[in-house]
C-alpha cells in the first residue's frame, strides 16, 4: 500500500515508517505539507494518490496551545479537517492520532480510566483543539479511525523520559517530578504495533484507544526510569532523596488513563507500560 504519513519527521511519525517498512512511505512533512493548507494539501495529496493517510501532525506542546490558541485550533482542528477532506476526496483510508487529553481528568470510575464511549470535556486548550479535529474526522470521513494515545516517548525523543534521563544535578537539589496525576506511559512502537494491527482490519473504524496497560504518576514513571538506568541517570547520584514528588505546574488532566475497550474486544493486548520501558531503555541507552 501507498500510505501518506504527516509529521513523518516528528517521534511518532519515524517510529511508524520504520514499522510500516514493508509498505510505500510518502512523507507528507511541513512546509512543504502544510496541513492548514485547505487546497494545498488537497492537491498534494490527490496527486500522490494514497491507499492510506495517517495523521500524525499536531500542535502538541500544552503551554504554547494556551497561550497560542488560535494557532493550536488552526494546527489541530482546521488541519484535521483537511486531511480528513484530503483523504476522503482520494478515496483513502484515514488514521488520526488523538490524545486522552479529550476528557476533563476528572476519574469517571475506579480504577480510573476512560472509556472510548466516555463523552470528551477537555479543559486545556490542547485538549479542546484535538477533540475539535476529532469530530472534524469523525464527521467528514466516517470510515476513519481515531487513535487516542498518551504520555508518548519514543527513539530519538523528545519526550519525558529523554528529558529525565538527560537531567543533570544542580547542587545536590531533587529532582522535582510531577505527582497525583495518572495516565499511561506509552512507547511509540506501541502505537506503531496497534497501526499495523488496524491496518490489517479494515472493517474497524471510530475511536480505538492505544496506550500501553497500566497506569502510574509521573514521579511513579520518573522513580522507575532511574531504577533501569542506574548511575547512568544523573540524578541517581545526587545525595539523598534524588527524585521529589510534586505538583504538576502544567495544565494536565488529573486523570488522562485510557481503558482499551475497542483493543480488547480484538482480542489485541498492548505491553504494560513496565515492559515497554524496559524494552525501550535497552534500545535506546545500552
Amino acid at each position: 500500500m501507498k500510505i501518506l504519513l504527516t509529521d513523518a519527521g516528528g517521534m511518532l511519525g519515524r517510529t511508524l515508517a520504520r514499522r510500516l517498512a514493508e509498505h510505500e512511505i510518502l512523507a507528507a512533512d511541513f512546509p512543504e505539507w502544510d496541513v492548514a493548507d485547505d487546497d494545498g494539501f488537497l492537491a498534494r495529496t490527490l496527486d500522490a494518490s494514497p491507499d492510506v493517510v495517517i495523521h500524525c501532525a499536531a500542535m502538541t506542546d500544552l503551554d504554547e496551545c494556551e497561550t497560542e490558541r488560535d494557532r493550536a485550533f488552526l494546527r489541530n482542528e482546521d488541519g484535521a479537517r483537511n486531511v480528513a477532506l484530503a483523504a476522503k476526496a482520494a478515496g483513502a483510508r484515514l488514521f488520526a492520532v488523538s490524545t486522552g487529553f479529550v476528557f476533563s481528568g476528572e476519574p469517571p470510575r475506579e480504577p480510573w480510566a476512560w472509556s472510548e464511549t466516555d463523552l470528551p470535556r477537555p479543559r486545556t486548550v490542547f485538549g479542546m483543539s484535538m477533540f475539535a479535529g476529532e469530530q472534524m474526522v469523525s464527521m467528514l470521513h466516517p470510515d476513519s479511525v481515531v487513535v487516542r494515545t498518551e504520555w508518548l516517548y519514543g527513539a530519538g525523543g523528545p519526550s519525558f523520559v529523554h528529558e529525565l534521563a538527560a537531567a543533570g544535578a544542580t547542587d545536590g537539589e531533587p529532582l522535582r517530578v510531577a505527582d497525583g496525576l495518572r495516565g499511561n506511559p506509552t512507547s511509540a512502537e506501541t502505537v506503531a504495533d496497534v497501526v499495523a494491527f488496524l491496518l490489517a482490519r479494515p472493517h474497524v473504524a471510530g475511536i480505538v484507544h492505544a496506550t500501553c496497560e497500566d497506569q502510574c504518576s509521573p514521579y511513579e514513571w520518573a522513580l522507575e526510569l532511574k531504577r533501569l538506568l542506574g548511575g547512568r541517570f544523573p540524578r541517581a547520584l545526587a545525595p539523598g532523596d534524588a527524585l521529589k514528588p510534586c505538583r504538576g505546574a502544567t495544565p494536565q488532566p488529573r486523570c488522562a488513563a485510557l481503558k482499551k475497550s475497542v483493543l480488547n474486544v480484538l482480542g489485541y493486548r498492548t505491553p504494560t507500560w513496565q515492559k515497554a520501558l524496559v524494552d525501550f531503555v535497552k534500545e535506546e541507552f545500552e
